[in-house]
């Protein structure tokens, strides 16, 4: 059960109410790529709107540095937000200037307005307080929705909400309470899928996986590190050097925890990461000099398919490789098939490239939830308190 407040309980007819939203979406030749990110937030902007709230949204998108910068406007994003609402969206020029102060002040119920990007302003990421109570000034009430930037302490993730009083929206609600069910309640077995390239990045995830699920299938460069801790060979493949011995213990600790933790058994392996590249199929302890690990093999498809369709419930972060390039996509597009063909399992996807990879392979659809927070959803597994979370009210307050 989420443990903080949502827009449910709260009354929100007739107030300004400021909802942080996470519209950092990709943008090509000066319009939206994947709207999904938006898609997510129309829940929570639906309810206010239905519930006579006088809507004002924020976002970041991409890094500009601090100071406007017109290939990071918002302003791309607000057509496809009016597009998918139906219903018109004011934008102002503007953040916590007089302009912005105007536009609030014109707003009725039920009426939306989106701010331009607050990263164009210099306080947002270093919370810097007078720009937090600015941004607190525009409203009655904050909803932060913004999971996929949850793990951010900055003046509109953290900040305002210092000012004003706070809840989640919708989508937020829901991400943590899927993850934290996740591991606190999983129907078994519970079957955890890491991939990427860098052990590093997901030590305290791994950590907390070995307490709760019963197999963790380990594929993508990271694998490469454990492998070499089993002193194996892997080539030129990707390892690194000094997390060698902390894979190690982590294999030491899954035995220990009597979790099966599997490791790929074979390759498709190339001496170039190109789209025309010259592969070939070995061993996990066949392969040559010169040459790297940039899929998995079939026998190791087979090997991990037979286990996630074994599970009741199934997490996956991380490609098994290269998977943006035809040479090294094949095991990524058959592990994701493997999840999407388990109907019976609750299957939870989280991280950029493992959505990007459901996207790629049109199975999108065909999972049970899909994180929209990729660092947020890895620090929430791995136990970090997210700042935007933590900031929230409580149920019981």
């Amino acid at each position: 059960m989420f443990s903080k407040k949502t827009v449910k309980d709260v009354d929100v007819r007739g107030k300004r109410v400021l909802v942080r939203v996470d519209f950092n979406v990709p943008l090509a030749d000066g319009a939206v790529a994947d709207d999904t990110r938006v898609r997510a937030a129309l829940p929570t902007l639906r309810y206010l709107v239905d519930h006579g709230a006088r809507v004002i949204v924020m976002s970041h998108l991409g890094r500009p540095k601090g100071e406007p910068d017109p290939q990071y406007s918002l302003r791309p994003v607000r057509r496809v937000l009016q597009r998918l609402l139906g219903r018109n969206v004011v934008f102002v020029d503007d953040i916590v200037g007089p302009d912005a102060v105007e536009a609030v002040g014109r707003m009725v119920d039920g009426e939306i307005l989106m701010l331009e990007n607050v990263r164009f302003h210099p306080g947002e990421k270093s919370n810097d307080p007078a720009f937090a109570t600015s941004l607190a000034s525009l409203a009655d009430l904050y909803v932060n929705d913004a999971f996929g930037a949850a793990h951010r302490a900055h003046a509109s993730t953290a900040g305002v909400a210092e000012h004003l009083p706070a809840v989640a929206g919708l989508l937020l609600a829901r991400e943590v309470e899927t993850l934290e069910r996740m591991l606190t309640d999983a129907e078994r077995p519970f079957v955890a899928i890491l991939g990427g390239s860098k052990v590093s990045d997901k030590i305290g995830v791994i950590d907390r996986l070995l307490e709760c699920a019963d197999t963790l299938i380990v594929g993508g460069g990271m694998c490469f590190t454990f492998l070499v801790a089993k002193g194996i060979d892997v080539g030129d493949s990707i390892v690194e050097d000094e997390w060698v011995e902390r894979a190690g213990q982590m294999l030491e600790h899954a035995a220990e925890r009597d979790v099966e933790l599997l490791l790929p058994v074979d390759f498709v392996v190339s001496d170039q990461i190109v789209e025309d590249a010259e592969t070939q199929i070995v061993g996990r302890e066949e392969i040559p000099a010169g040459m790297m690990g940039l899929d998995i093999g079939p026998t190791t498809v087979e090997l991990f398919s037979e286990a996630i369709s074994k599970a009741r419930t199934i997490f996956w972060n991380g490609p098994m490789g290269v998977f943006e390039l035809t040479p090294f996509e094949t095991g990524t597009r058959k592990v994701a098939t493997a999840v999407a063909r388990n109907n019976r399992a609750a299957s939870i996807v989280g991280g950029g490239d493992s959505v990007a990879a459901l996207k790629k392979f049109d199975i999108e659809e065909r999972v049970t939830f899909v994180s929209t927070g990729g660092g947020a959803s890895m620090k929430l597994l791995e136990g970090t308190p997210l700042p935007g979370v933590e900031s929230l009210a409580e149920k019981d307050s």
